[in-house]
C-alpha cells in the first residue's frame, strides 16, 4: 500500500468513461425547455461549474446536445476565430496571406498566441472587428457582442455563446471560400499541446476526450493555480487581452457577462469530414486550480453525445503532486517530455515495471503509459491505493 491520503476515497478517482446517449429528438426545435431537459440527461456538468454546451451533427443536420446554448460567456481565445475571419475576408479573390501575417495567424490558431491577437485587434479596429462579424448575416451570430466599454483592449472579453460558436464553425466549413476554410481548419488540426504565450497545456476537453481526427480552438481566461507544459512552468495566466486582467472588474448589471470566474472553453470539430461541431464553454469557482478545471471540462466533454467521435482506449485516473514529469521511458533518467498540470486526470493505456521511485516512506516500481502524451509517469503519482493500477494491462514488450 502507498500514500495513505488516498485510501477508499481514491478509488472514486478512477474513472472509466462510457459513451452516453443523448435524448435529443430529431424534430424541429419547437420546445426548447423539453430539449434542454433531454440534453441535460447526457451532458454531465460537474458541481460548481457553469456551462453552455452545443453539439451539432453535420451529417444528420441537427443538434445532439444543447444546454444553455444561448448563454453568453467571455470568449477568451475563441474570439481568435473571428479575428482570423475578419482578416481573411479582405484578402480575396485569391486570399493570398503576406508572410508576416501568416507568421502571426498560424501560431495564433495552433498555439493560441496572444501577441498575435493583440496585433490584429489593434491593427484592424478592436471592437469594430466584432461589429463587422456580427453584421454579416451569413454568419448568423445572435449572442456575440464586443467587450464592455470599460475594457476596449480586452479582445477575450468579447461575448460568445455555444450556439454562436457552432454557427462560426458551420460558416467556416459550409459557406466560407475554400482557401479560408482550408487555412483555418488545417491550422486547428495542428493544435499544439503547449500554448505559445503562457505555456499552458491546451489539449483539454475535445483534444483529451476523443481520438483524432479533431480540430480545436481552445480558450482560457482568469486566475488559475499553476499550470505546466513542455519544459516551461507557467504561473497563473490571463488570456483576455494585451493587459493583465484586473482583480476586481468594474460593477456590472446582472445580465452582463461574468468577467470574474475562471473560464475554460473547448471548441472545434470531431470525426471524419468534421462531422460534429462541439462547443463547451465553462466557468469555474474562483480559486479553482488549472488541473481541476482541466479535469472538470474533460469529464463534461466525455459525457457528450458526439456523433462520429472515437473514444480513446484506456482508464482515467486522478493524479496528485505538482510538476509531475512525463518521461519518454519508465525511468527518471528518461527525457522529460512535459509536466502535468497539478491534480489533472489522465488516461492510462497500460503499465510497466521500471525504475523504482521513492517518495518517503513509499516506493513504487510501476509506471503508467499515457497515450495522449506519448510518455510515462510513475504510478506513485497516480491516485490509486495499490502500486499496480487495477484493471490496467501491462504494456506489450
Amino acid at each position: 500500500m502507498r500514500m495513505l491520503l488516498r485510501g477508499a476515497a481514491a478509488l472514486a478517482a478512477v474513472v472509466t468513461v462510457a459513451s452516453l446517449t443523448s435524448g435529443a429528438a430529431a424534430h424541429p426545435r419547437t420546445d426548447r425547455a423539453a430539449e434542454a431537459v433531454q440534453a441535460a440527461a447526457a451532458a454531465q456538468i460537474p458541481p460548481g461549474v457553469t456551462a453552455g454546451v452545443a453539439v451539432y451533427d453535420r451529417e444528420a443536420g441537427k443538434f445532439t446536445e444543447q444546454v444553455d446554448d444561448s448563454a453568453q460567456f467571455r470568449s477568451a481565445s475563441v474570439v481568435k476565430l473571428l479575428l482570423t475571419l475578419d482578416f481573411l475576408w479582405n484578402r480575396g479573390p485569391d486570399y493570398t496571406i503576406p508572410a508576416a501575417d501568416r507568421a502571426r495567424l498560424e501560431p495564433m490558431l495552433r498555439g493560441s498566441d496572444d501577441n498575435a491577437a493583440d496585433y490584429f485587434w489593434s491593427a484592424y479596429g478592436g471592437s469594430a472587428i466584432i461589429k463587422r462579424t456580427t453584421d454579416r448575416t451569413e454568419l448568423g451570430l445572435r449572442d456575440t457582442a464586443p467587450p464592455p466599454a470599460d475594457y476596449p483592449g480586452y479582445w477575450g472579453y468579447t461575448a460568445v455563446s455555444a450556439r454562436d460558436t457552432v454557427a462560426i464553425y458551420r460558416y467556416i466549413l459550409e459557406k466560407a471560400p475554400a482557401p479560408v476554410r482550408d487555412f483555418i481548419m488545417d491550422n486547428l488540426r495542428r493544435s499544439t499541446r503547449c500554448s505559445a504565450t503562457d505555456h499552458f497545456d491546451q489539449h483539454f476537453g475535445i483534444a483529451g476526450a476523443f481520438d483524432k481526427p479533431w480540430a480545436v480552438k481552445q480558450g482560457w481566461s482568469g486566475k488559475y493555480a499553476k499550470g505546466t507544459c513542455g519544459s516551461q512552468t507557467a504561473s497563473s495566466g490571463a488570456q483576455a487581452g494585451a493587459l493583465t486582467e484586473p482583480a476586481a472588474p468594474a460593477p456590472r448589471t446582472a445580465a452582463a457577462v461574468d468577467l470574474t470566474r475562471p473560464a475554460l472553453h473547448t471548441t472545434g470539430t470531431v470525426g471524419a469530414d468534421d462531422r460534429s461541431i462541439v462547443a463547451v464553454l465553462t466557468l469555474h469557482p474562483v480559486g479553482t486550480s488549472y488541473g481541476k478545471a482541466y479535469t472538470d471540462i474533460g469529464r463534461l466533454t466525455r459525457s457528450l453525445n458526439v456523433p462520429g467521435a472515437k473514444r480513446p482506449a484506456g482508464t482515467w485516473f486522478g493524479t496528485w503532486g505538482e510538476f509531475v514529469n512525463v518521461r519518454r521511458g519508465p525511468a527518471t533518467v528518461g527525457d522529460r517530455m512535459t509536466q502535468l498540470p497539478a491534480g489533472v486526470e489522465v488516461l492510462v493505456g497500460c503499465q510497466v515495471r521500471g525504475e523504482v521511485v521513492s517518495v518517503p516512506p513509499y516506493t513504487n516500481e510501476w509506471w503508467a503509459y499515457l497515450p495522449q502524451y506519448g510518455g510515462y509517469v510513475s504510478n506513485i503519482y497516480i491516485s490509486s491505493p495499490d502500486n499496480r493500477l487495477p484493471n490496467v494491462p501491462e504494456c506489450a514488450a
